[in-house]
């Protein structure tokens, strides 16, 4: 990684020399300071046309409008976070901002102020650099750095928003009068400008109200939810030719593997990918995938592309390393997938949203009785919630700009709710017998199996978005065989 000369953004009449610690250049000459300002091609677009979901991002921001009359709201989309020293993390736009705007750039903020009955939507963000006092060249956030950005008016062009420059905006909300909204924890430089404006009870309002408004996706939602299904398939099935190579390195090598698909296909991984191997499978979060992968025992490999407009994926699978599942494999995987089973057929409009979790819960806890590793009846380990202790987790969450969608929704709008056509979400039971569980027989220590697909409620029942990837026992075993070749 290269050295920048300044880290810092320059005043516009103040040509910007301040150097970087231990730079290898002492400063700037008026020649060469001169020569930097001209001879550069007007790089403007034209004739740009609106990006696909602008008209989806209008009608969310016409319904917000209406619900908050006559207040400022103020969306910003976040800034960069160090990862250490002067590196950077990838910037991922907060969720608020790309559901209203369609837009992922850092530093940017939509304000929606109020006009009479309605709002009147402004994005500010950051201009292209400036050449005349070098700050496209000098400063480290400087487009010759971090490469070229959409100036206002193409960002205008391609979101159907006026824009402004963001850098007036702090000052402009210090004066501002009235009500006034923002959505914390993305840009404490904003939030500090509003400090004086804003109530900490009023601001989550608005955090929960468009929470609660992506819970029903529209037909654009459910594409681009589509196209990070489809290409997480291929992400599996891409994991399953290579389990060869993941035997003679680690669960590493299935990471990399899946994260390949999502970075060609998509903007990157939904979330951190889970590749847990042998015993790792009981942990519910295992991302730390430096474990060894061994023929004769399970993978849990629960991941999801995300898409370039930031939808994702998130599906489980749990497959037999070297192709077969041992009896008692089986018989644990065919149980989830029997909870799985009951799980999505409860999934419909006008139902609650808590059944498919009930009828899952109920298939794996009878299953437990039968086996004898709780004593029943069923009705009863259900009632003293026995079967968490393998079970472990709820069995589906919402799903859309996050992998866990609408988190900050009110529990009477979500867990308490009712499903409707275009809710989105994951059924995804599972068994984990811990390997120093010493209340479940030995050979069942180690063992973790999790099913996971995305459904889709639709007006008539569901759709399986996920159906692409086998669930059966044996059609995963069939599928595995096909892939592999007969290797």
């Amino acid at each position: 990684m290269t050295d920048e000369l300044t880290p810092e953004t320059p005043d516009e009449d103040e040509q910007p020399i301040k150097q970087r610690k231990n730079g290898l250049y002492p400063g700037v000459s008026d020649e060469l300071a001169e020569n930097m300002k001209s001879g550069w091609a007007d790089t403007e677009l034209r004739d740009l046309e609106p990006i696909e979901q602008a008209p989806n991002a209008a009608r969310r921001r016409a319904a917000l409008s209406a619900r908050f009359p006559g207040e400022r709201l103020v969306i910003p989309a976040g800034n960069l976070k160090t990862r250490s020293n002067d590196t950077e993390y990838p910037f991922r736009a907060s969720t608020e901002y790309v559901y209203l705007t369609g837009d992922q750039t850092d530093d940017s903020v939509l304000v929606l102020e109020p006009t009479g009955d309605a709002h009147e939507a402004t994005l500010y963000r950051l201009p292209r650099s400036n050449r005349e006092n070098g700050e496209f060249w000098l400063n480290g956030m400087g487009e010759l750095w971090v490469g070229r950005r959409h100036s206002l008016q193409e960002a205008e062009a391609l979101l159907g928003i006026p824009c402004k420059d963001v850098r007036e905006l702090a000052d402009a909300l210090k004066e501002a009068t009235g009500p006034v909204r923002v959505v914390r924890g993305h840009d404490a430089g904003i939030e500090a400008a509003l400090t004086d404006k804003v109530t900490a009870e009023r601001d989550e309002e608005l955090r929960v109200h468009l929470s609660e408004a992506r819970a029903v996706k529209d037909e654009f939602e459910i594409g681009e939810l589509q196209k990070a299904v489809d290409s997480t398939v291929r992400g599996f099935e891409d994991v399953v030719k290579v389990l060869d190579k993941a035997e003679a390195t680690s669960e590493r090598y299935i990471e990399g593997t899946f994260f390949l698909r999502a970075r060609v296909e998509g903007n990157d991984i939904g979330y951190g990918s889970i590749c847990a191997a042998g015993p790792h499978a009981t942990t519910l979060h295992w991302v730390r995938n430096n474990g060894e992968v061994r023929s004769g025992e399970l993978l849990l490999l629960d991941a999801g592309v995300e898409t370039h407009t930031l939808y994702t994926a998130d599906v489980t699978r749990t497959l037999p390393i070297n192709g077969r599942y041992t009896d008692l494999q089986r018989k644990i995987y065919d149980a989830v997938y029997e909870a799985q089973e009951a799980g999505i057929a409860a999934v419909k409009p006008g139902a609650a949203y808590r059944d498919f979790h009930d009828a899952a819960q109920r298939v794996l806890a009878e299953k437990l009785v039968e086996w004898g590793l709780v004593d029943g009846p069923v009705e009863r380990v259900l009632d003293l919630g026995l079967q968490r202790r393998w079970t472990l987790h709820g069995t589906g969450h919402m799903l859309g700009l996050d992998v866990h969608d609408c988190a900050a929704a009110r529990t009477e709008h979500y867990v308490n709710g009712t499903l409707e056509p275009g809710m989105v979400l994951t059924v995804e039971p599972g068994l984990y017998f811990q390997a120093d569980d010493l209340t479940v027989p030995e050979e069942y220590r180690g063992i973790g199996v999790r099913i996971e697909d995305d459904i889709l409620v639709t007006a008539d029942g569901n759709r399986n978005l996920s159906a692409g990837l086998p669930r059966r026992s044996d059609e995963v075993e069939a599928w595995m065989a096909g892939l592999l070749g007969g290797k």
